[in-house]
């Protein structure tokens, strides 16, 4: 296992540029099955998980060439319905396939997919609104088929507003009979640029960002070249390390309309924040305030934030309340700061955190890809040296993490497993 070892006790100072979104580009590449053409795609993150998505892509039958700062992806020869059950046990997000094999082929295998251990995560939703759409499904031994002669446009009512179901839906229904719509959405940004992607190939949807999205079937999609969206949860980041450090950092390259709850909750602590279009100039105070986090569905406070916030508020005065509302398991992190000299309470979905003057460099693990970044938040501030395992959940979202942070003044090593 691969491992970042941090000499601690410097503020993070610079200038860093966010990549492309990890989790709008998932879907989108996904999604280039159904043009059954060259999709051409800017922006996306060099990250494991992205690379994940192109080896399924070819064993699916698709040609992938990765340039400098673009993927032509060429799924005109893509006959393969299956997808393999060794990269599907390792990234939960590739169950965003399934909806596209199916707008193509009508047919589409795989099994249970895998990923970060946060907690229950059912494809329940994705099931019922491919049920919805007169997609048949059939479990057998773990492997779930699923089959239909033809997709047709039907009203599907989420129980929750699910991101991937909503993806998967809004891909299954592209080339159906007929108009989809899909009530109870998840609003996520991602959603959008799903949407853009799929309308610039000629596709009819509308609703994206809101809680009911209409989808009107077409025959057949184009060829297409699209700009991926910037990273919110790695802006995030980056602005909570500076806040947790005291630094004083430009983020350049991000979408202020995508953070504004994480903006709002770093003002509360006493943050300073210079805002333009893409671009964030943060100052940090000489000791933060605590604040209360609840996570909620978008456009609430992001989840995937919960771990990087809470981080930054071990070391704040005063006391923080965290309440989590959507992942059960999202709290793992939080014995690796108690060992960092931490001083947070979990029971059930709430966590308190005692806000504390120093951390202190330990031996720790990354347990979900959220999580093992705040550990590395934690070390840059922590004295002493830090050693933190398991960052290969780190290298799922973070683009060339340890380069950006050195450009920060952070003192990094990258130590890469053997093999």
């Amino acid at each position: 296992m691969s491992e970042y070892i941090i000499k601690g006790g410097k503020k993070v100072e610079g200038e860093v540029t966010i990549s492309g979104s990890k989790n709008a580009s998932l879907p989108i590449i996904a999604a280039s099955i159904l043009n059954q053409g060259k999709t051409i795609l800017y922006n996306v993150p060099n990250i494991h998980d992205t690379q994940m998505m192109y080896e399924i892509l070819k064993k699916l039958g698709a040609e992938v060439v990765k340039k400098k700062n673009k993927v032509i992806i060429d799924t005109s020869k893509v006959s393969n319905y299956e997808i393999p059950e060794d990269l599907m046990r390792q990234m939960r997000s590739s169950v965003i396939f399934v909806g596209a094999l199916v707008g193509r082929h009508k047919k589409a295998t795989f099994s249970y997919p895998g990923g970060c251990d946060i907690g229950t995560r059912p494809i329940d939703l994705h099931l019922k609104a491919f049920e919805k759409l007169g997609i048949n499904i059939n479990k057998n031994y773990g492997n779930i088929t699923c089959t239909c002669d033809k997709i047709i446009g039907e009203k599907i009512d989420l129980d929750f507003p699910s991101v991937g179901a909503t993806e998967n839906a809004i891909l299954a229904a592209v080339l159906a009979n007929g108009k989809t719509i899909i009530t109870n959405s998840a609003r996520e940004p991602e959603i959008m640029d799903l949407q853009n992607l799929l309308n610039k190939m000629g596709a009819k949807i509308k609703g994206a960002g809101t809680d009911i999205i209409e989808i009107e079937g077409v025959k057949k999609l184009k060829d297409v070249s699209y700009n991926i969206m910037p990273d919110r949860i790695e802006t995030g980041t980056f602005l909570c390390m500076a806040a947790m450090t005291g630094g004083n950092i430009k983020v350049k390259g991000m979408n202020i309309d995508h953070i504004t709850p994480v903006i709002h909750k770093l003002e509360e602590t006493g943050c300073k924040l210079e805002i333009t279009k893409n671009e964030i100039q943060i100052q940090a105070p000489k000791r933060l305030k605590a604040v209360d986090i609840k996570t909620m569905p978008y456009p609430g406070f992001p989840t995937d934030m919960q771990s990087i916030l809470a981080t930054t508020l071990t070391v704040a005065k005063g006391t923080s309340v965290i309440v989590e509302n959507l992942f059960e398991n999202r709290y793992k992190y939080t014995q690796e700061l108690i060992r960092m000299g931490a001083k947070i309470t979990v029971e059930g979905k709430t966590a308190v955190i005692k806000g504390v003057r120093k951390l202190y460099g330990a031996n720790v693990k990354a347990t979900d890809l959220r999580g093992g970044a705040a550990l590395v938040m934690a070390g840059i501030y922590a004295k002493g040296s830090t050693r933190i395992e398991n960052i290969e959940y780190i290298l799922r979202g973070y683009e060339k993490f340890d380069k950006k942070l050195k450009k920060l003044g952070v003192d990094i090593q990258l130590i890469k497993s053997e093999g």
